[in-house]
């Protein structure tokens, strides 16, 4: 059930209360695609960095260790150690990204393993099934994410079959959830809005699918190659045909400067693999804009990696033994750097969540984007 706390301007502060426990909103999703973070991060790690949702992925973890033995060992929050709320997306994303080993028809798809090779299918049942034997918090509608640039006449076929997916999800589920030996028997679904850069058919989509009273709503296909002007005009065009008692979330959406511009527009949850991925990169996200510890001119910098952060990075080290352990391909290097920009990231919603309380939204996010040299309105998933 979701509560809306209180609205500033379209930015909305809510509580979203799931059976593993209360999600404030906005809120950032950390992610474990494989059931852990990248960067040798721990459950114990991402209670200190004050994370709130974990991130696992439908696909991969079919592929690898396989779902029914995460049933068979008592889903997933008992394998990976942890009680608060998991979202798994549904493996729509991999329909996408693995373009060259995927064949899309009515009843599903038709994969081969990114890993073996062995052919998989995944239908809109089994991703529902897959995510049950999961057991997550949430799970995600299986759908297609269309190219931001695909003919309309794509796009459009597209997005009727993925509704006539989200229909099948939904039924699934409700029959999954009332099984004997289900193990979360309160598993909530999202549905997907889906369209390319079409506004037309984005709002179509959405209307369609609030119609279906789900538990909550994403707005998926962005970040996907498209301006970052196209992608806030889409969400500024969508955002309000959705059920603003639900939760609406911007998937795999992005930089710092994305979510403000994302919760400004009336976003709750977001995702991205940004932190984590460029942690373990030595590139790390500051108040005043990202560095990169790989410079020379950290070498002898004793400072922290922000001052006054408070992550378990810069409460002990300094800038000149992060880059050492970097330069040395020392895994703790990586793992610093991981922690330090998870912090920053789930420092900021509260921030966030903080200024929508006080309803100074708006100076909140100019102050923002202006100490991180960030004066436009962000930057685009491809950029970094």
């Amino acid at each position: 059930m979701y509560k809306l706390i209180k609205k500033d301007g379209n930015a909305k502060r809510g509580e979203f209360h799931t059976v593993h426990g209360v999600i404030q909103t906005p809120v950032f999703m950390n992610v474990g695609t494989v059931a852990a973070i990248k960067g040798a991060v721990s459950t114990e790690d991402l209670e200190q960095i004050k994370t709130q949702v974990e991130l696992s992925n439908t696909y991969h973890l079919h592929v690898r260790p396989g779902d029914q033995l995460i049933k068979e060992l008592g889903g997933l929050h008992k394998f990976m150690v942890w009680d608060k709320p998991i979202l798994t997306d549904s493996g729509g994303f991999q329909v996408f990204s693995l373009a060259t080993l995927r064949k899309i028809k009515e009843e599903g798809v038709y994969f081969h393993s990114h890993v073996d090779g062995r052919k998989i299918f995944m239908g809109p049942e089994e991703s529902m099934q897959i995510q049950s034997n999961l057991a997550s918090t949430i799970a995600m509608a299986f759908d297609e994410c269309p190219s931001s640039v695909a003919e309309r006449s794509y796009v459009e076929n597209s997005v009727a079959r993925t509704t006539r997916w989200l229909e099948r999800c939904k039924k699934e589920m409700a029959r999954l959830n009332s099984l004997e030996d289900t193990i979360n028997k309160n598993q909530m679904l999202f549905g997907i809005n889906q369209g390319a850069i079409f506004e037309d058919i984005r709002i179509d989509h959405a209307k369609r699918i609030a119609e279906m009273d789900l538990d909550g709503y994403a707005i998926g296909g962005l970040a996907v190659g498209e301006s970052h002007e196209e992608m806030y005009h889409i969400i500024e065009a969508v955002v309000p045909h959705l059920p603003v008692e639900k939760p609406t979330y911007l998937m795999g959406v992005g930089t710092p400067a994305n979510i403000l511009e994302g919760v400004e527009r009336g976003v709750d949850f977001f995702d991205c693999v940004y932190p984590t991925r460029n942690g373990r990169h030595g590139h790390l996200y500051t108040n005043q804009g990202k560095i990169n510890l790989f410079n020379k001119k950290y070498e002898k910098d004793m400072r922290p990696i922000e001052e006054g952060c408070q992550c378990p990075a810069c409460r002990r080290y300094s800038r000149a033994y992060i880059r050492h352990l970097l330069k040395a391909k020392e895994m703790l290097g990586m793992r610093l750097c991981v922690l330090h920009n998870l912090y920053f990231y789930n420092t900021m919603m509260e921030e966030i969540r903080d200024a929508i309380e006080k309803g100074a939204y708006q100076s909140y996010k100019e102050e923002k984007l202006y100490g991180m040299g960030q004066l436009t309105s962000g930057i685009s998933k491809g950029d970094l």
